[in-house]
């Protein structure tokens, strides 16, 4: 069975510094025509960086569309045309301080398929050297490390409930389990 849906045409609804907000016409597979809108984002990358302790580099920010503070992974929005590698590598030290020495890439995946073509990349970084933060502008948030089981447990008390978040740490949680298979 195709499943297949094709564009007729499209507005663009909203054109912001880096989310578009779109409405197209399509075809269905049956034939008829619907309507669909969406958000294209550029992209973004989650850090799992952890520290020699083993604990996690966390942060504490305040999101100004849920009007309250989160705890996160280190994460960013990957500029135009940037390599996946070198933004997860910006993002970590403009946030927490730390350039890392071991990069592995875990996995691509794409939060919010039902209205937005957003994918996160998620990166494993260890070997953190502190080497001071580099926040942008008009960004505020608190560094501190945190161990995996405790993270874990923060998920299950509702302390983290952001998806990013909790997708990565799972991931880790999975992921550092294996390595010794």
């Amino acid at each position: 069975m195709d499943l297949k849906e094709t564009r007729i045409d499209t507005a663009l609804m909203y054109d912001g510094d880096f989310v578009q907000v779109h409405k197209d016409n399509v075809r269905l597979p049956d034939g008829k025509v619907s309507t669909r809108e969406y958000i294209t984002h550029p992209g973004a990358v989650a850090v799992l960086a952890m520290l020699d302790n083993g604990n996690l580099v966390m942060e504490r920010q305040f999101r100004y569309a849920l009007q309250r503070e989160f705890i996160e992974l280190p994460a960013g929005k990957i500029d135009h045309g940037e390599d996946i590698l070198l933004c997860a590598q910006r993002e970590l030290l403009e946030e927490t301080g730390y350039v890392a020495s071991e990069w592995m890439h875990l996995t691509t995946v794409w939060p919010c398929i039902g209205y937005a073509d957003e994918r996160m990349e998620y990166f494993i970084a260890r070997g953190l050297t502190y080497q001071g933060h580099q926040l942008d502008d008009g960004e505020f948030l608190e560094v501190f490390e945190l161990s995996l089981p405790e993270a874990i447990e923060w998920i299950r008390l509702g302390k983290i409930n952001e998806s990013k978040t909790i997708v990565g740490l799972f991931l880790l949680e999975k992921t550092l389990a294996n390595w010794g298979k």
